[in-house]
């Protein structure tokens, strides 16, 4: 297997960014950026949690598409962030961090083109402090309620709820950034940074929105760590291929729209960006190897019944493995120290 992927060379700079996005906030800025992509600064901003689970992993992808354009990466590790979500001290939260740097960095990010930046680092200054303030003066609170995070079952709200997206509004000005990215459950932050920037005299900022990868096991909502079966860099060679057997993966589509194939998401949004070409080992009876180099031909195969979905989970198991596999090693390195 090989995850240098000659492919991105043949989709031109505007199909590498918007690769396998669900939305492009605005389509027009972000062709513009296109145009001279060479040393612009795009950033993703992660609460630290200490190990990479497979919604980090997607974003990741995305950055990895990008710094192939000639972007250079900003990831935020949102230690206030994470203090004000009651993820523990500073002290906590900083080693947590450290710990999914290192990971990134294992899974393919660039070093060279990867700044990471810490919260702490801007967001206690004065200035930053004070247009903090200012937001919170011209923006409702229905509004900040708008943007914020769903609570988990039981959870009170708290006022650090509210303050949350207004400072993830904010980051994308002090970052000095030329591209936002995140997963579709951080649009609302982008629309709201968009719509209230300006208040402050800033520039708005286009964005890239990722998909949510569905549960593994039902097809239905999305895959969390909090809730239901995820994959992560903790997983081992078996414990993923466990979770990717017994993952939910229909011979066919569903019609109403309702049901996602997670297998099948997975191949395109984990697999195919990252390697040149995908490999079914088969036994001869059963028809041999199959060889894809595009995602639409492997779930055109598994669909008309050419592919077994036994066949596809393996297959994917073996990749995502690969994938993780560096980065499962350095958490292990990390935590034996």
């Amino acid at each position: 297997m090989s995850t240098n992927t000659s492919t991105d060379a043949d989709l031109d700079t505007y199909e590498l960014i918007t690769r396998n996005a669900d939305e492009v906030v605005t389509d027009e800025e972000v062709r513009e950026l296109a145009t001279d992509p060479d040393g612009k600064r795009v950033y993703v901003g992660y609460e630290p949690s200490g190990v990479l689970h497979i919604g980090h992993l997607l974003t990741a992808n995305k950055l990895i598409d990008l710094q192939n354009a000639g972007m250079e990466v900003v990831v935020l590790l949102a230690d206030v962030h994470a203090y004000l979500n009651g993820k523990g001290s500073f002290e906590e939260i900083r080693e947590t961090a450290e710990q999914m740097k290192a990971q990134f960095l294992a899974y393919g990010l660039d070093d060279d083109s990867t700044e990471f930046v810490y919260g702490s680092e801007y967001q206690l200054d004065e200035e930053y402090a004070l247009d903090l303030h200012t937001l919170e003066l011209e923006t409702s609170l229905n509004r900040a309620q708008r943007a914020m995070a769903e609570l988990q079952g039981g959870e009170t709200a708290k006022v650090s709820h509210v303050v949350y997206p207004l400072m993830q509004a904010l980051d994308i000005e002090y970052l000095d950034l030329d591209l936002a990215v995140g997963g579709m459950d951080q649009r609302k932050v982008h629309m709201l940074a968009r719509e209230e920037l300006p208040t402050l005299g800033y520039d708005v900022r286009p964005c890239l929105h990722t998909p949510i990868v569905a549960d593994l096991t039902s097809g239905e909502g999305k895959m969390s760590s909090s809730a239901g079966v995820t994959i992560s860099m903790e997983d081992s060679t078996e414990e993923l291929e466990e979770k990717v057997n017994s993952a939910f993966c229909p011979p066919t589509r569903d019609p109403e729209g309702d049901l996602e194939n997670p297998v099948l998401e997975l191949f395109e949004y984990h697999v195919f960006p990252r390697f040149e070409e995908v490999v079914v080992e088969r036994p001869e009876k059963y028809g041999g190897d199959l060889t894809y180099d595009d995602y639409d031909d492997l779930a055109a195969d598994l669909e008309s019944g050419d592919l077994h979905p036994a066949d596809a989970k393996g297959t994917l198991a073996s990749y995502l493995d690969e994938l993780i596999a560096p980065g499962r090693e350095k958490l292990r390195e990390l935590r034996a120290e």
